[in-house]
């Protein structure tokens, strides 16, 4: 089924596709499933090319592609044993290009152990809001919810995080932002 011009969408997926191979890594934590999600979230794009390239393409794409996550994860979530403890984050580095050099690998790596720390939509937003740094409106469209579920998700997800790390530099997790039309605790 063609979706509109090849050597378009190809040259689409070299330019936006680190973005949002990185996007996939930090929602699914392992490079594999994370190179899985935006196969098939290209794959459902391209039939529909002709008709999205002319709009935003980048950012139904990476709708398309947290749309999938939240199917896989709804349909995996039950094989899952809880543990006691948190495991130990895979070996498994990011994809080449994507992510930080050498360097910058184990940064990588905790962050994500501590996005495995939140729940779904928590990660989503988070992802999306901070790590892609998206603007509120922004990741609201890609979710497809409020900006007000959006601002909550991220202020209760910044709460789990600054209580698992209290150490955490303030510059790498920022401050919610006041919620407008309330009154500041007392």
């Amino acid at each position: 089924m063609a979706g509109g011009d090849w050597t378009e969408f190809e040259e689409f997926v070299a330019v936006c596709g680190p973005r949002l191979l990185r996007s996939a890594w930090f929602l699914t934590g392992d490079r594999h499933l994370a190179e899985d999600l935006l196969q098939s979230a290209l794959a459902r794009v391209w039939p529909k090319w002709g008709r999205i390239a002319e709009e935003n393409p980048e950012a139904y794409v990476r709708r398309t592609l947290v749309h999938l996550h939240a199917s896989w994860w709804r349909r995996h979530w039950r094989r899952e044993v809880p543990h006691s403890q948190v495991p130990e984050p895979s070996s498994r580095g990011g994809p080449a290009g994507a992510y930080p050099q050498v360097g910058e690998v184990d940064q990588g790596r905790t962050i994500i152990g501590l996005l495995r720390l939140l729940p779904r939509r928590q990660r989503e937003v988070v992802v999306l809001r901070y790590l892609e740094d998206l603007s509120v409106e922004q990741t609201a469209a890609v979710l497809g919810c409020s900006t007000g579920t959006v601002k909550s998700q991220a202020s209760k997800a910044l709460n789990t995080l600054r209580t698992r790390l209290p150490g955490l530099d303030a510059g790498l997790v920022p401050a919610p932002e006041p919620v407008r039309g309330r009154a500041a605790p007392k």
